[in-house]
């Protein structure tokens, strides 16, 4: 089994154990996501990917794509772009709080450092303009020579990926208040365009000076007359657009899931890169035979026979947070951990969510049991449990604990990711049970067997607790990172989401059929006996 869909080229083919089988879910994903929109000077569109630390060029005709500055580089969690007349592109780097120039020869250095959740940014006439996507914003000129900034607006509430008009003045959508403004380059006081839109968050002008701007909440694409105010509905898709660009007279829209379309005449739109995950993460069995599946700023369900469908997402009513960890918990219930650091009952049916309990840092693998919800908290190396609103350290001091996972006597396991090992908890101390591994993240126990996901060693592993006895299932997974690539750390995004790691989930259906995210190709797997 491989992939070469640009995201991830694996080093071998995924082998199997006898017995065994090993098949795709769901397809590999193209991107980490699809941020930031900019056709560049040879007419490809540049995307940016904030969950992959990757800018990716796509063939506007063909789809073909090549990895610019890919995972491991330079530039961390790009977020929005932009070229100069001389080829240099700039990126936004949301998570590290700058602004980067890459040269056409690859070189990169960073332009300005001291800009929290740096997103939207903009060249016009050789002025260089950026922005930070926060309640209370600054909109500033860039010296690209590394003098200080010069402040355009202040104090905005969530500008995102704004653009020149025709009038020279800038148009920014504020999504703090689900408006349009225009401001002079030379600053002073901005002007409402447009306003009760579905909370826009790109806006870019098209060959006839209209605005073309995506509506995140809402999923709608509107033309906007930058002097009437007048709208139109150009495209109503899903709902997690992020930003749109022009090749010629055609307009490509960009989908925060992966999704790259191209609209068509009536509404329509075409895929340029089919819908994908950003990750996947934590993935559990429902009761009713549904599989779900976190995927940061959306959760899916995928029932048999049927094509994935969204649970959630973080700009819909009742979403938990970006989601990281997952446990069944009973009919239509799961138990998830945000990167925010909370954990949360959520019912996806229901648009409804409660917080267990919050304030952790870093939270990855969840389990629930009848009694008590255990978790993971890799940024202070404990696991906890809670039950009925006490929350109680089951152990600590443990080397980045990730998945967890409960036994039928009621005994915790946990994967130490970097202690290479699995280790079962009781009063207050960690027995190692498993050694030998590398970056241990998903686990599952079942009929007294272990069953790991190892990022490190891209293995599936599994262990008899019983007799000892262990075998590897899968060798070779999609899972962690490519092999030579060391993945940037990716820090908060504001109030929008904590630090976002990966995390290499497993499931199990009731027939012993294992689920695997793949989160190096962004799929599903489905492991079982031949």
């Amino acid at each position: 089994m491989s992939s070469d869909h640009g995201r991830y080229t694996a080093a071998a083919t995924s082998r199997c154990a006898d017995g065994w089988t090993l098949q795709r879910l769901t397809p590999p994903s193209r991107l980490f996501g699809a941020n930031g929109l900019r056709t560049g000077p040879d007419g490809r569109i540049y995307v940016a990917q904030v969950s992959g630390s990757q800018i990716t060029a796509v063939d506007p005709d063909t789809g073909a794509i090549e990895a610019i500055s890919p995972k491991g580089g330079d530039i961390v969690a790009p977020d929005d772009l932009v070229f100069d007349d001389q080829g240099n592109l700039y990126a936004t780097e949301i998570t590290e709080g700058r602004v980067s120039m890459r040269e056409p020869n690859g070189r990169t250095r960073v332009i300005r450092g001291d800009m929290p959740v740096a997103n939207p940014i903009a060249f016009h006439q050789g002025r260089l303009i950026a922005g930070e996507c926060r309640v209370g914003g600054r909109i500033l000129e860039l010296d690209r020579n590394g003098g200080a900034p010069r402040v355009i607006l202040d104090n905005v509430p969530m500008p995102n990926a704004f653009d020149v008009g025709p009038d020279g003045k800038l148009y920014i959508p504020v999504m703090g208040t689900n408006e349009i403004w225009r401001v002079g380059l030379e600053g002073g006081t901005p002007e409402k365009v447009a306003d009760h839109l579905g909370v826009p968050d790109s806006v870019k002008f098209d060959a006839d000076g209209q605005i073309v701007s995506t509506q995140v909440h809402s999923g709608q694409v509107l033309r906007i007359d930058p002097r009437s105010g007048v709208q139109t509905v150009l495209a109503n898709l899903s709902p997690g657009l992020d930003n749109v660009t022009f090749v010629g007279r055609r307009t490509f829209v960009s989908n925060i899931s992966g999704h790259v379309v191209e609209l068509l005449d009536g509404g329509r739109a075409k895929d340029l890169v089919p819908d994908g995950f950003n990750w996947p993460l934590g993935i559990a069995m429902g009761t009713d035979g549904a599989l779900y599946v976190a995927d940061g700023p959306f959760s899916y369900t995928i029932r048999p026979g049927r094509q994935r469908e969204r649970a959630g997402f973080l700009f819909s009513p009742g979403y938990p947070g970006y989601s990281r960890g997952v446990a069944a918990a009973g009919p239509g219930e799961f138990v998830v951990t945000t990167a925010n650091g909370d954990v949360a009952r959520y019912w996806p049916a229901k648009s409804e969510s409660q917080v267990i309990a919050g304030g952790f840092d870093q939270l990855y693998g969840v389990a629930a049991s009848a009694n008590a919800v255990v978790f993971a908290e890799q940024g202070t190396g404990r696991v906890l449990s809670a039950q009925s609103g006490n929350v109680e350290t089951l152990a600590a001091d443990l080397q980045q604990p990730s998945g967890v996972a409960i036994g039928a006597d009621g005994i915790v396991y946990v994967a130490e990711s970097a202690g290479g090992r699995i280790v079962k908890l009781g009063g207050g101390r960690a027995e190692s049970v498993l050694d030998g591994l590398r970056q241990p993240q998903g686990l599952l126990v079942r009929n007294g067997v272990l069953y790991v996901i190892d990022a490190g060693l891209k293995e599936l592993i599994e262990y008899n607790l019983a007799s000892g006895e262990r075998r590897t299932l899968v060798a070779d997974l999609p899972v962690g990172a490519p092999a030579g690539v060391t993945p940037k750390f990716l820090k908060a995004i504001g109030n929008l989401s904590g630090p976002m790691g990966p995390f290499a989930g497993i499931a199990a259906g009731s027939d012993g059929t294992l689920y695997v995210s793949a989160d190096a190709e962004g799929s599903v797997l489905v492991v079982k006996p031949a």
